[in-house]
């Protein structure tokens, strides 16, 4: 195998990864209730998920023009990466969620404390 055969497989591997890494700390600003933070992580998460997807978009259609692309375990690798940031990402935007419902649950609880 040729090294170029594995370029394309380690950049999705690197910008997939840097997605999930993303996702993760969305997570745990959320959790610590910095949901600007978590925001704006969110948004890099899903800018190294999109050029990871663009990568694998152009194997596919290097493919489909009858330009073979060789199947290696780099290249499973790498489509491993690229689904589990996929998920990542989709689980970090629910998680998020939650976690500023209750924030907001908490602080209306402290509100109607007050009141009592």
């Amino acid at each position: 195998m040729r090294e170029e055969d594995y370029q394309v497989s380690f950049e999705i591997i690197a910008t997939a990864g840097d997605s999930k890494g993303y996702s993760m700390d969305a997570i745990c600003d959320a959790k610590k209730g910095d949901f600007e933070s978590a925001q704006e992580k969110l948004k890099e998460a899903n800018k190294g998920l999109l050029k990871a997807h663009e990568l694998q978009t152009d194997m596919i259609s290097q493919e489909a023009g009858g330009d073979s692309v060789p199947v290696n375990i780099i290249l499973v690798h790498s489509q491993d990466h690229l689904t589990m940031a996929n998920v990542a990402l989709e689980l970090a935007e629910e998680m998020i969620l939650l976690y500023k419902t209750i924030d907001d649950l908490k602080t209306e609880i402290e509100e109607i404390k007050k009141k009592i």
